[in-house]
């Protein structure tokens, strides 16, 4: 406690959301446990009279109450309870633009509906004109709540809408009419400003990929971006370096800062910091204030005035600090899976970089420092996070490392270069020979990325991790540092143990799932999808085969890595088949 105190209250307000995400207490039992909380805060005022271990478990304490009560609040909705019909004349605001399908443009806004108003995500056909926000809209809708699913390998769509307070599905069939809001907020200026750069890229003279990547990388818009490029990024282990992260944050701090202290006159140079610090913060506030963007932030922030008040910065103090303002916010932040990989990597960044490092050559120039700690920085984080995209995402390339290795040391020149790209297309400075050197560096980049992807003897897919083996292989991460640090016969035991561990948990768990034998009616849209396992084989009958792709996404692929099966059958299920009989029972397929 006295080394890492932020750290540990941090965790004990984590494992207080934890806690009543899980049992769920009720509202007398939460404002029981806020009454506990109030008194605790009172007898730690007192803490001359408290022993030390006393007074640290008491914090302890108070901010696990303190998480049970934010999260009760965070999960209760009024909304509930409000009688919305499926045919409604809404009128409704954009707040956020989200990834577009196919057939959809997808929004993020507020709805009124009579006298009920509620967050939805609203789906626009691709023929209508994007909504703006500085409009509010009238519209004949078809409202629906989001679908629980049939089975626990799939996708939970509903319970990860409801974690972000959004409650109803909307449908537009007919815009009436928009109307100029008159009561915008700075935030509502600044979202309208960044859609009109976004508009102003998509009317340069650059190939579609290109636009599409300069969104990605520097205005964190990515609701457009093709598929293929998506699945190359995903498959060659490269999507943190599309999403703005830490590595964004600080390049664009580090230009800041480059040009004032040369740029500005010598009285103003040691207020350099703090007008970077304000400039990022109001970069992170125009891209959106992602997760990753607010913990960089928050870090930055932190670490600097550490500097200027000449303490000795402290990683985990910034990162403990961020996650406490995040969550404080919105206490669903935690089940973000962005949030969950974002600090770990740091978390795996801090535990893991130095000891690597420690095997390359001595660092005597930028070059080498450049290239050493971005390897080994690279290396940390994937090692740390590797656990949960196993678990969330069930697929990992081995040629992911090489790739990060191979793109990742010249990240923060194309990062510059985008920037500044995106700074002279803001203000309508259009340098057609600038622009054709970007596209060409940013399409061969993609051809190497498309080239990665494509190594599929390296990449493996519908792995199987539940919980339990994520924390075992966790495990196995936490020893790594010490055997990295010294390899002796104690530390190796020890790793060995915990591979050890996690290769009999993991036995034991899949032979157990491979002597159950299942079927089940999955629907797909309008497909009907009928299932048989046996063991650790399954055959699946579809009746579509033009939906095969998607079907393989979000039902085979899913289902394999839930029912660990080694291998499966895709047969053709007639559409006009309405019941099926197995082993002398019959199964609707309606």
């Amino acid at each position: 406690m006295n080394k890492q105190p932020l750290l540990i209250l941090s965790v004990s307000f984590i494992l207080g959301i934890l806690f009543q995400d899980k049992v769920v207490l009720v509202k007398t039992v939460v404002h029981g446990v806020g009454v506990v909380c109030s008194i605790l805060l009172i007898l730690i005022c007192f803490h001359s009279y408290l022993l030390h271990k006393t007074k640290t478990v008491l914090l302890m304490l108070l901010l696990f109450g303190a998480g049970i009560v934010l999260h009760f609040y965070n999960t209760s909705s009024p909304v509930d309870k409000l009688l919305v019909k499926k045919h409604e004349t809404v009128l409704f605001k954009i707040s956020q633009k989200l990834n577009s399908s196919e057939k959809y443009r997808k929004y993020e806004g507020i709805a009124q509906a009579g006298n009920a108003c509620f967050n939805s995500i609203f789906y626009v056909s691709k023929d209508r004109k994007e909504f703006d926000f500085i409009h509010y809209y009238k519209a004949e809708v078809y409202i629906t709540k989001p679908q629980i699913p049939s089975y626990d390998f799939q996708f939970d769509y509903a319970q990860y809408l409801k974690r972000k307070h959004i409650d109803y599905q909307v449908y537009l069939s007919k815009v009436i009419i928009s109307a100029e809001r008159n009561d915008l907020t700075w935030a509502d200026q600044l979202r309208q400003y960044r859609f009109e750069v976004l508009n102003k890229i998509d009317k340069t003279e650059i190939s579609e990929k290109t636009k599409e990547f300069l969104k990605g990388i520097i205005l964190a818009d990515r609701t457009e971006i093709d598929a293929d490029t998506v699945r190359d990024f995903n498959k060659s282990g490269l999507v943190h370096f599309l999403a703005i992260s830490g590595t964004h944050i600080v390049v664009v701090f580090g230009m800041f800062y480059f040009f004032l202290i040369r740029f500005v006159p010598l009285q103003f140079r040691k207020y350099a910091v703090t007008f970077s610090l304000i400039f990022i913060w109001l970069f992170a506030a125009f891209i959106g204030l992602g997760n990753s963007v607010l913990r960089s932030c928050i870090m930055l922030s932190v670490y600097f005035i550490f500097v200027l008040l000449q303490r000795k910065p402290d990683l985990l103090h910034s990162l403990a600090l961020s996650a406490f303002f995040i969550l404080i916010g919105d206490t669903q932040q935690l089940f973000d899976v962005g949030f969950q990989l974002s600090f770990l990597a740091v978390l795996g960044i801090y535990w893991l970089n130095q000891p690597l490092l420690k095997y390359f050559p001595k660092q005597d120039n930028y070059i080498k420092k450049l290239l050493f700690n971005t390897i080994t920085i690279s290396l940390s984080a994937q090692l740390a996070t590797l656990p949960l995209v196993l678990y969330y995402f069930h697929q990992f390339s081995l040629i992911s490392i090489i790739a990060n290795f191979v793109i990742v040391p010249f990240s923060e020149l194309i990062i510059i270069f985008s920037f500044l790209i995106t700074v002279l297309i803001s203000f309508g400075i259009d340098f057609e020979l600038i622009n054709g050197i970007y596209d060409g560096i940013i399409q061969f980049l993609l051809k190497v990325i498309h080239w990665f992807a494509e190594v599929d003897v390296l990449f493996f897919e519908n792995i199987p991790m539940n919980g339990i083996e994520v924390m075992s292989l966790a495990i196995f991460v936490y020893l790594l540092r010490a055997a990295i640090l010294k390899f002796n016969m104690k530390n190796t035991m020890g790793l060995m143990m915990a591979v050890l561990l996690f290769l009999m948990i993991r036995s034991g768990i899949t032979a157990f799932e491979n002597q159950k034998e299942e079927i089940l009616v999955h629907h797909f849209n309008r497909n009907k999808i009928f299932s048989v396992k046996n063991g650790a084989r399954v055959c699946f009958w579809i009746s579509d085969m033009k939906n095969k792709t998607k079907i393989l996404q979000y039902i085979v692929n899913p289902y394999c890595a839930s029912r660990r099966v080694d291998h499966f059958e895709i047969k053709t299920l007639s559409p006009s088949i309405q019941k099926v009989v197995f082993r002398n029972k019959i199964y609707d397929l309606k």
